[in-house]
């Protein structure tokens, strides 16, 4: 028996074939698993912003309800979506003012929502900042 040259072509054809596929395959895990990531962080950005956002509003409440802010507080445990963020809230009053003979008060608020360890995945921070005035 004589063999042909085109003997082994399909042997090779079949092993280049495997690897494609395999290369193909490792490649769609991976574009999955870093969408996975994606995901997640921006989902724990949004839940940080609303953090943050919640430790405003308490800011601007303290500010307008006792007419004075402290230099910096951490806001009380919060629960739902917000839960396990640390929001620090800072305050810095300015003032009196005269505003055509109404005395104004100026407080700028900085809440600061973190959640994790700094260099892990998972770590998570958003500072919001916001002015209020009082008559």
């Amino acid at each position: 028996m004589k063999r042909s040259a085109a003997a082994g072509f399909a042997l090779v054809s079949a092993i280049f074939l495997l690897v494609v596929l395999a290369l193909l395959g490792t490649m769609m895990v991976s574009l999955s698993s870093t969408q996975q990531v994606g995901q997640v962080r921006d989902v724990l950005g949004s839940r940080a912003y609303f953090a943050a956002r919640a430790g405003i509003e308490w800011g601007v409440y303290q500010a307008l309800r006792n007419g004075s802010c402290a230099g910096g507080s951490t806001l009380p445990a919060l629960a739902g979506s917000a839960q396990g963020f640390a929001v620090q809230v800072a305050c810095v009053a300015s003032g009196p003012f005269d505003e055509g003979g109404t005395t104004v008060w100026v407080y700028k608020l900085t809440s600061t929502a973190t959640k994790g360890t700094p260099g892990a995945l998972d770590y998570v921070d958003r500072q919001l900042m916001s002015v209020v005035s009082t008559p």
